[in-house]
């Protein structure tokens, strides 16, 4: 029976994993504030806005994990 070998992945290696798995938070924010713009020109645009208010939300959030993590890193 052969042991398996855990590798630990280097300090870069897990910053950039971890910009794959929050791009896709990046991409919701974006779409959230997409989706916020069409409503506001086609619907309402009190409703448009909370979609907006959302993604850039969203987003703020995605860049503050992004820096803490990247000052943890180094």
């Amino acid at each position: 029976m052969a042991k398996s070998i855990k590798r630990r992945l280097a300090g870069h290696e897990e910053f950039e994993i971890m910009k794959l798995v929050l791009d896709k938070f990046l991409w919701i924010g974006a779409a959230l504030m997409g989706w916020g713009v069409y409503v506001c020109i086609s619907v309402d645009y009190t409703e448009g806005i909370w979609y907006i208010i959302t993604g850039a939300i969203v987003m703020l959030v995605f860049a503050w994990v992004i820096i803490t993590q990247f000052e943890r890193v180094r």
